[in-house]
């Protein structure tokens, strides 16, 4: 039997935003299950928020997420985690979502989707390495860097 690794989010009260966004952008249903969907009463605070929540796409695309308990406030960071400097890419990030797709027509338009309010730390476009690539934050402070297969 395979094995798949899927990457899990953790958000503070956005997860069904976020996971209702992914799904316009790659495709699929979202799957969202609350806290109250679990029995936690209704006007208990957080009762509404994402306990398990997926997408999935027929283009193979998965995500999982949830809204970690406790206070609901998107995280906020002083300054972005990752930026160019001096033509590098500077981070204090773990890890970044990595699409990658066979041409660039396949990947434009989730290149595209994911940058509505996201911040663009290196345009979608040719690189040495490879026909198409680029690396933004999204508005929900996930960094995804989106590329095209060398061929």
């Amino acid at each position: 039997m395979p094995l798949n690794a899927v990457a899990h989010l953790n958000f503070r009260g956005q997860a069904r935003e976020a996971l209702e966004f992914y799904a316009s952008v790659f495709g699929g249903r979202a799957t969202v299950v609350t806290y109250g969907d679990f029995g936690m009463p209704a006007e208990v605070p957080g009762s509404a928020n994402v306990v398990f929540g997926e997408v999935v796409a027929e283009n193979g695309f998965r995500v999982m997420a949830y809204d970690v308990p406790g206070e609901n406030r998107p995280v906020e960071v002083a300054e972005p985690a990752t930026r160019r400097e001096n033509g590098t890419t500077v981070t204090a990030e773990r890890f970044f979502l990595s699409v990658r797709g066979e041409s660039a027509d396949e990947v434009t338009p989730v290149w595209k989707g994911l940058a509505e309010g996201a911040t663009v730390i290196e345009e979608f476009g040719p690189a040495q390495w490879s026909p198409g690539f680029g690396m933004l934050t999204d508005r929900f402070g996930v960094t995804w860097v989106i590329d095209v297969a060398h061929a």
